[in-house]
């Protein structure tokens, strides 16, 4: 009798005993296992995302750089003659720091919004669904990467407009200068990962790109105070979100701004961006936690 097989059935109910393997071994599906924040996954996805732009950052770093070098040139010869000042300080000093961010911001949408599109489109979106990572996590590494990079190309355009005689780059006030940077690169990681969630083609973030985001970063007073324009003209470029970006940031360089006449206005400005950044993070996690266009 002792020396009688054990049924299958029988087998199976004891097997959990051993090494743990069989019913019971593993949670009911949908049962998070990591209970914490996955830090290691997040960091691993970030690296990958940041060495993804880096293998290539001629492209996506240093020509950046030259291209708002050429801005910077151009709008300075043909606007900056005559010892023309601005807000306290020339054309060049002016214009350099909304140059500046408005590179980062353009930057950090490229990177972006281009995330589960190009997943999508190549069928690696599981690259992205299969690793044990919350939408929390996932958004936060995606979205951290493109702001490295927003960071990098800044520091690289800082760099090259430090080559241009007339630019005088000092910090007046760093909070603003540090503040501004990342929230305005946040803004457009933020937006980049909303388009390429909801894109379907390429040519819908490029239309996004070219219909949305240029128009609001050239309007957005980076080579004019918005006191020069009509009242309405004044009352519009003060709902574009990148112009308290722009005018933050310069601030935090030649202590001068046109977002109000006290610091405290400023203030405001950028207290009204972390908010927005904040919605737009809670709103995107809603979506990316629903499988919106990536799940179904």
């Amino acid at each position: 009798m002792a020396d009688q097989p054990i049924p299958v059935s029988e087998a199976a109910t004891a097997t959990p005993a051993v090494a743990g393997i069989g019913p019971g071994a593993f949670p009911a599906r949908g049962v998070p296992i990591i209970h914490q924040v996955n830090w290691l996954g997040l960091w691993t996805l970030y690296m990958k995302e940041v060495r993804r732009f880096f293998k290539v950052q001629t492209q996506t770093v240093w020509a950046p750089a030259i291209t708002t070098l050429l801005f910077l040139v151009i709008f300075t010869v043909a606007m900056g003659r005559g010892g023309r000042m601005i807000l306290g300080v020339n054309f060049a000093s002016f214009v350099a720091p909304g140059l500046i961010v408005m590179a980062m911001m353009q930057n950090a949408f490229a990177n972006s919004s281009h995330n589960f599109l190009s997943g999508k489109l190549q069928g690696t979106i599981v690259d992205y669904l299969m690793p044990p990572l919350s939408s929390g996590e996932l958004m936060t590494a995606l979205a951290g990467a493109a702001v490295t990079r927003a960071v990098l190309v800044g520091c690289a355009v800082s760099a090259a407009m430090m080559l241009w005689p007339g630019v005088h780059l000092r910090a007046a006030h760093p909070w603003a200068i540090v503040w501004f940077g990342l929230m305005g690169a946040t803004l457009l990681s933020l937006v980049g990962l909303y388009t390429s969630l909801w894109a379907e083609k390429f040519d819908h973030a490029a239309a996004i790109s070219n219909f949305v985001i240029q128009p609001l970063s050239l309007l957005s007073g980076t080579f004019y105070v918005i006191h020069n324009l009509a009242p309405a003209f004044q009352a519009i470029s003060r709902v574009n979100p990148f112009f308290y970006v722009i005018s933050g940031f310069r601030f935090g360089f030649i202590g001068q701004s046109d977002i109000g006449s006290t610091n405290l206005a400023v203030l405001h400005g950028a207290l009204a961006l972390g908010l927005l950044n904040l919605a737009l993070g809670a709103g995107f996690y809603a979506l990316l936690r629903s499988g919106w266009r990536i799940k179904s």
